[in-house]
């Protein structure tokens, strides 16, 4: 992937650095617009930094107080006695300009301005973002706003809005563009058990968006750092920028969950191929997140469950076999329907493994996988039945879901103490699901101050559950490797200079040097020219017509010509097609038919698409889509994505596809708009043959200027 140049501090390691220092732990704090009144922004964020534990010099900006409480304050910037590593502004926004200047004039390393009104309100409003970008661009100050409700860190707690938790450093990050979807998380989170350590949130993101923070957080991870990381996002500004650094913490032992909203407004658009048509920027978003090991989630209930599974698995594999172990019949089997819709297996376990919960359960219970404990169940049995799938099926088990209400028969303070200490000592992970809030919201407040975390609802644990061990980190990616047969010369010749739609002969050509397999052809262009073109090729042939772009919509595909008489009247048809400037003839190819297609979207780079071709491709838009370049492991998870997938392997006597033969077309297609950025799109519609006889039938390759 070609590296998305960087603005601003974070430019560079020594940057980051010191970003990174003076935002996340910075030694000394100005509050400009200080002051004791706790019901207005500055005297709010005051009073938390003050009241939260910061250990460094904390300087209030108000010049109407001599202190404010019981803190000494300044006048101005000025009288400060030293440069602070970081200054908040919360201020009238008529007077920010002037004070942000006057603190890049001082040499402070990062501001965070918490005033509104700026480019979400007007026109004037953009006027003044841009002036702020100038001047801390200008100071290399890091820069955070405005409109934003501040951050919380271990070291301090610069926040003005919604709930301030005393973090001390947690399982969980958060690095989020809207302050208000920081507090809505945060206030169901902290609920479930989960504890965070940074969150982050970045207004109007003039100057750092969420991927420069994650740039930041990337660059300064260390072993301490949190092994989980959120991310909220309404709009992908740096999508190379997001994709380095995801992968990057995803090799350091960091799994990242996302929210990306925003996602009607684009719709589809006007395209001259099929797969420009289909791409859409979410679809794009997509392929983004799958290539950088990015779970994404649809909201703020989806996005803490699959927290809170990576919580439980505690770095252990979410893998695809589960055993339920339950204490009424029904949330079991929702439980289990919702895991094989996500493809996970809920095993019959084995003999051994019955014969022992036997001698636990009365025998009424069902020993099969789901396990049902009865209502009766104790905190013994549940113990006894955790830790014998832990002993006997822990090799052959992903992770034991444990799913209990109150029946008012036992103890839920017990069982829920029998369910933390499996949590801790199973060797696969241990997933409860505590239902009675309402009755035992006490004991699971005791389980959670444990650092314990639990699911309320059975479906969406299974529905997490698969997201997660969906995630796929195996994917390598050799930007550097190309196929066999790939001349990438004679490929930078053929391109070069030229722009638009290229010619079917330089199409050809293209496709050849790239190692695309294709069948015979010729072209004519007036009928004298047909006899030889017939004997050269034989019968049955495809007759297409050149020059219209879309082929199928004027009439121009006839297929079957069965002799030459035929084809010499299908010949005067086709010239006749305005725009037409000669015809195309191939040997007719038998098999089954699919698409492989690129369309380059903006910064995202390039949309790669696989599908099968005719109705399965626009009506049933049976698809997937990843980001180019792709390796084996990517091009092979495409094919298998699609719906239509058994196809492939050929069924009731119908011929399959060699499915070794695709994944090799989509490594090379990735590589070809990778080396060649210029290519806008491509469509080989349709690619068709049967086992290992693939042939690019038909293509189009559209360039930019």
């Amino acid at each position: 992937m070609n590296r998305q140049p960087q603005s601003g501090p974070a430019a560079s390691p020594s940057g980051s650095s010191r970003a990174f220092q003076c935002l996340f732990h910075p030694r000394s704090i100005a509050v400009v617009g200080a002051s004791g009144d706790p019901l207005k922004p500055g005297g709010r964020v005051f009073k938390n930094i003050l009241e939260h534990g910061y250990q460094g010099e904390l300087w209030p900006i108000n010049p109407k107080a001599a202190q404010i409480l019981s803190v000494p304050a300044y006048p101005s910037v000025a009288a400060l006695p030293g440069v602070p590593d970081l200054a908040i502004i919360a201020i009238p926004s008529r007077m920010v300009l002037a004070a942000l200047a006057e603190l890049a004039e001082r040499g402070v390393g990062a501001t965070i301005i918490l005033t509104s009104g700026f480019g979400e309100k007007d026109a004037a409003g953009k006027a003044a973002e841009l002036e702020m970008l100038r001047i801390a661009d200008q100071a290399g100050m890091a820069l955070v706003g405005p409109n934003c409700s501040g951050f919380l860190t271990t070291s301090y707690k610069g926040k003005f809005a919604g709930i301030v938790p005393q973090l001390g450093g947690g399982a969980v990050d958060f690095i989020s563009g809207s302050g208000a979807t920081v507090d809505y998380v945060m206030e169901a989170a902290v609920g479930r058990g989960l504890s965070f350590g940074t969150v982050i949130n970045l207004g109007n993101s003039v100057q750092l968006g969420v991927e420069d923070l994650l740039a930041l957080y990337d660059d300064n991870y260390s072993q301490g750092s949190a092994r989980i990381l959120l991310l909220y996002m309404e709009a992908v500004k740096k999508p190379q920028l997001l994709l380095r650094h995801a992968r990057s913490l995803r090799a350091k032992g960091c799994t990242l969950a996302a929210i990306k909203s925003g996602t009607t407004a684009a719709g589809s658009r006007a395209a001259a191929s099929h797969t420009g048509a289909m791409a859409t920027s979410d679809t794009a978003v997509a392929a983004l997140f799958n290539k950088a090991g990015i779970i994404r989630v649809d909201g703020r209930g989806d996005l803490i469950d699959v927290a809170c599974v990576l919580r439980a698995a505690r770095g252990r594999t979410v893998g695809r076999r589960m055993a339920i172990v339950t204490d009424a019949g029904g949330p079991g089997v929702m439980l289990a329907d919702e895991l094989a819709r996500h493809g996970i297996e809920v095993p019959t376990l084995g003999e051994e493994t019955r014969r022992e919960l036997a001698t636990v359960l009365p025998p009424e219970s069902s020993l099969n996988n789901p396990i049902d404990a009865l209502p009766s169940r104790t905190a013994e049995q549940i113990g006894a039945i955790l830790h014998t799938l832990g002993c006997l099926e822990g090799g052959r088990l992903d992770g034991v879901a444990v799913l209990t209400g109150d029946s008012g028969l036992s103890d839920n303070g017990a069982i829920y103490e029998a369910i933390a200490r499996a949590m801790e000592s199973c060797p696969v992970p241990v997933y409860p699901v505590l239902s009675s809030l309402a009755s035992c919201r006490g004991k699971i407040d005791v389980f959670t101050a444990e650092d314990k975390i639990f699911f309320p609802d059975e479906v969406a644990l299974g529905r997490a559950l698969g997201r997660v061990a969906q995630l796929d980190v195996a994917t390598r990616e050799d930007a550097s490797h190309h196929p066999s047969s790939y001349d990438h010369s004679l490929l930078g010749e053929l391109l070069r200079d030229k722009q638009g739609i290229l010619s079917p002969a330089t199409v050809r050509q293209v496709l050849q040097a790239a190692g695309f397999p294709l069948p015979q052809e010729r072209i004519v262009t007036k009928p004298g020219e047909l006899h030889d073109a017939c004997r050269h090729l034989g019968f049955p042939l495809a007759m297409k017509v050149i020059g219209p772009l879309h082929k199928t919509d004027v009439g121009g595909v006839r297929l079957g010509i069965g002799d030459e008489d035929a084809a010499r009247q299908v010949c005067q048809e086709l010239l006749a097609v305005p725009g037409a400037s000669g015809v195309l003839l191939q040997p007719m190819v038998e098999g089954l038919e699919v698409i492989l297609g690129v369309s380059r979207e903006g910064d995202f780079g390039h949309l790669l698409m696989f599908g099968l071709g005719g109705i399965h491709t626009e009506v049933l838009r049976d698809v997937r889509f990843a980001l180019a370049p792709v390796d084996e492991i990517e091009a092979r998870a495409m094919i298998d994505g699609i719906r239509g997938r058994l196809l492939l392997d050929g069924v009731r006597g119908q011929a399959g596809m060699s499915v070794d033969g695709l994944v090799d077309l989509l490594v090379r297609l990735g590589r070809l708009v990778n080396d060649f950025p210029q290519i806008a799109e491509i469509d080989l519609n349709p690619v068709k043959g049967c086992g290992e006889r693939l042939l690019a039938v038909d293509a189009r390759i559209i360039l930019s200027p």
